[in-house]
This record gives structure tokens, sequence and C-alpha cells, in this order.
């Protein structure tokens, strides 16, 4: 039975404040709450107003570590289109390298007083991503590194979140209804990006974004003065790539879904995907899906599948290369120019390579990470690297990690989809697991074809989204229920 509560018993907060230790606790937060405003402003304020969310963040972070993961995806979202609306001296890139440090102190804290399982990240795709990580990390001895600065902020992207993502991946995603979450989640911020993209085409852009428009970076967004959506990713090209990726993703995923209203969720994914893809003007990014539907045909095993996979190339093939319809639309129009070879910038990127063949003949290792692209005009302005663009993902790792870094990075890349599609085919019995391998194997194909045109592959949330699918599709074991042993 139990025990009725004496009203005249029960402490309230009026009572609390009389006891000298709550008053002074309460005068210290009000002091320190002053002097943080009067010294920091607006900035304080704000700073002060978020404390008790970071505070319940921590704790749900050391009681279910996994939150960690999936902020770090978000953040990958999310993370360079913010950078617009924040100072320039703020590193808005080391909220991230934050979010996974302490996914990996919470995971350790979660076993404090036993013994943490790292037998599930113990895989061929962890060595592959030490190994990765190994070679960037002896490039801060390459000797045309002239700023250590750009190695430490190219290095994040390349290969560290590769070696952190993988093994959070292998650990924590350990069942199909982790598995979902994590389609959810990538679903759900897809959309978001497309509907954001939507936004800038029929209502304009905000005025930090105009401000952005004015820099040399976001100049390219405008074409005979037709804007190029780039959402609240960190530019068109990679909205569209991302797009892309997740209409691949969408479209194979909502196949595998039982329940309808997970189906038409995963449709408008991919939907709203082709839609982001074509408002973006990045016409490398239509090599993501069609390179995703070859790899999807061929691991579907069926001669049906295999002739209207087929059919449907060759048709998408010929609308852009041999016709003009839809020539008035300027997204149609601008996707039909990556299949002409003789593409004034196609013929730019061919010339650039060349000069970068002669430069890096004598360099085998590169020029050294961060010293090329984007982050040379910023970190090493005036060197020969920074003069020369290198669009593509591919060409940044040779520029910056020389021949025998192309060489390692294609053999890793390879070597995961081409035993991730051997699993997928020979192993996984479950059909609700095999399409969603499929989804991820297909796409990281798609995603690889086009990173040849542009520097889609290492940026975020690609990147992030990439380096997951490589650990899912590697350790597909532990989610089949019905595994048949090697």
């Amino acid at each position: 039975m139990e025990r009725e509560v004496n009203q005249f018993e029960v402490s309230t907060g009026s009572d609390r404040l009389r006891s000298p230790k709550y008053l002074l606790f309460l005068l210290l937060v009000t002091a320190v709450s002053v002097w943080v405003i009067s010294h920091l402003g607006f900035t304080g304020a704000i700073s002060l107003i978020l404390l008790p969310f970071v505070f319940l963040y921590l704790f749900l972070l050391f009681r279910w570590p996994i939150s960690g993961l999936w902020t770090s995806l978000i953040l990958g979202f999310v993370l360079l289109g913010v950078a617009r609306y924040v100072s320039a001296d703020i590193q808005i890139g080391l909220f991230m390298d934050l979010s996974l440090v302490l996914t990996y102190i919470a995971l350790i804290f979660k076993n404090f007083y036993g013994k943490t399982d790292w037998s599930p990240a113990k895989k061929d795709v962890t060595l592959l991503a030490a190994i990765w990580f190994g070679y960037s990390l002896l490039q801060f001895f390459n000797p045309e590194v002239k700023s250590y600065a750009a190695w430490f902020s190219g290095v994040r992207g390349i290969s560290l979140y590769m070696m952190m993502i993988i093994p959070l991946v292998l650990l924590f995603i350990d069942s199909k209804r982790k598995l979902r979450i994590f389609f959810f989640i990538w679903g759900a911020f897809s959309i978001l990006a497309s509907l954001k993209g939507i936004l800038q085409m029929t209502l304009g852009t905000d005025p930090w974004e105009q401000l952005w428009l004015a820099t040399p970076a976001g100049q390219t967004h405008i074409i005979f003065g037709n804007l190029r959506a780039f959402s609240f990713m960190s530019d068109a090209g990679q909205f569209g790539a991302n797009q892309a990726y997740s209409a691949v993703m969408g479209i194979i995923v909502a196949f595998s879904e039982k329940k309808r209203k997970n189906q038409l969720f995963f449709i408008l994914v991919a939907v709203l995907g082709i839609v982001g893809m074509f408002i973006s003007g990045t016409r490398g990014a239509i090599s993501i899906p069609l390179g995703a539907a070859i790899l999807f045909v061929i691991m579907r095993k069926s001669r049906g599948i295999l002739i209207a996979g087929i059919v449907l190339l060759a048709l998408t093939f010929f609308f852009f290369k041999f016709t003009y319809i839809g020539q008035d639309n300027q997204f149609i129009r601008r996707m039909r120019t990556a299949f002409n070879p003789n593409d004034p910038s196609l013929q730019v990127r061919l010339e650039n390579q060349k000069k970068l063949s002669t430069y890096l003949s004598s360099r085998p290792f590169g020029g050294g990470i961060g010293h090329a692209g984007v982050k040379a005009k910023a970190f090493t302005p005036g060197s020969y690297l920074s003069t020369v663009a290198t669009d593509s993902w591919y060409v940044l790792i040779w520029a910056e990690q020389g021949i025998i870094g192309l060489i390692l990075h294609l053999a890793i890349l390879f070597y995961i989809l081409i035993k991730g599609a051997y699993l997928i085919m020979y192993r996984i019995k479950d059909r609700e697991l095999r399409l969603k391998m499929m989804a991820l194997a297909s796409g990281m194909f798609g995603v690889m074809v086009a990173s040849y045109g542009n520097a889609v592959l290492g940026t975020m949330p690609t990147s992030l989204l990439i380096y997951s699918s490589m650990a899912l599709m590697l350790s597909p074991e532990k989610l089949d229920r019905k595994e048949i042993k090697s």
C-alpha cells in the first residue's frame, strides 16, 4: 500500500530558497551570467541560453553513445552551410572533430567499469582506413609541404573522418532497426536539403547567402544570370551530387520496405533528390544514378532487370546526347552539356591535367595534403598548385599525394566495392537487407564515377555517407538473420 504524502512535509521551491546554500548558488549563477553578458554581449547571452541544452545533449550522449554517430551524420549535412552565417574567425569544421571525439569518449565511459568490446570493429575495412590514414600522416613529412595548417585542414576530410566513422558504424549499427534509423536520418535531411534548394530557386537567397555569392567561390553559382541551387551545403556541386546519391538510395530502399508509409517516405526522398540534382546545375551529378543503375542491375542477377536496365540507360543517353527535347529548360540544357566531349569546360580540365602531369612527374608523393584545389588558394596562395584547378576528386588526390597515393586510394575503393558487391550477391539471404546493401553499393559506385568530374567523394555529407556505407557493406553478417557462413 502506497504511503500517503503529508502536504505539510513537502519541501517547495520557495522553502529551498530559505536555505543559505541554495540562495548562494542562485546568487553565484546570477553573478556569472551578468559577467558573461556584460563582457560577451549577445553572444554571451545566446551561450547561456544554449548551455542547458548542451548539458542535456552530453547526458544523452554518455547514456547512449550512438547518438554521437547520429549527430555527426546530421552535422555532415548542415555544418559547411552554417559557416555562411557565422564569423570567419570561427573554425566551424572543428565541431565535427569535437562530435566524433566526444562519441569515442562516451563509448569508453559507457563501459568504464567493464571492457569495451572492440571486436565488431576488427574488420578489413578498418585496417584499410588505418592504412589510408597512416599514408596521410606520413604526408606530414612530404618535402613539398609548405603549410602544416593546410595539411591539418586537408587530412581531416581526406582520411581522419574515414578512420573515425568506420569503427563507430561497425560498433553501433548492429541491427536492422538501427540500419533503418541511419537511412531515415539520411533521407530526412536529403528532403530538407532539396526543399531549401527549391526555396532558393523560387524565393531567392537570404542576405548571408547573397554575401557568399559575391565571393570567388560563390560567383560560379550564377551562370548567365541563372542561380545554381546550393541549399545548406558547401556548394552546388556537393548539393547536386549528394541529392543524386540520395535519390539512388531512396528508390532502392523504397522497394525494400514493407510498410506503405516507409515506401512513400523513400520515394519522396528519391523524387526530391532528382529535383535537387537538376536545380543544382551540377552536370557530373547525372553520372551517379547512371553508374548506380549499372551496378544495381548486375547485382540483381536477373536477365529481365538487366535488359530493362540496359534499355533505360540507352534511352537516357540517347535523350541527352542526340535530342534537343527540353532544351528550353535551363537545367536540362546544362545537364546535356555533360554528354558533349567538346564541351569547353571539359577541355579546360583536360588541359589542367596535362599541366599537373608535368609538375607531378618528379613528385611521386604529390605536392602535399591541402596544397591543391580550393585549400591551396587559402593556405598557399601564389604556389604552383594554387594556380591550377583540380576539379576532380581523383585529380586532387593525385596532385596532393602523388601517383602512389592515387593508386593506394583507388585500390582501397575498388577492394571495398568489389568485396561488398560479392557479399551482397552471394552471402546475404535476407531480401530486405540485400536491397538496402545494394542501395549503398550502387550509390557508392555512382559517387566514384561522378568523382572523376567533381571533388564530391571527400566532402561532407557525401564523404560521411560513403564511409558509413563502406563499414556496412563489409559487415552485413551481423544484420542478416539467414547468414550462411563462408
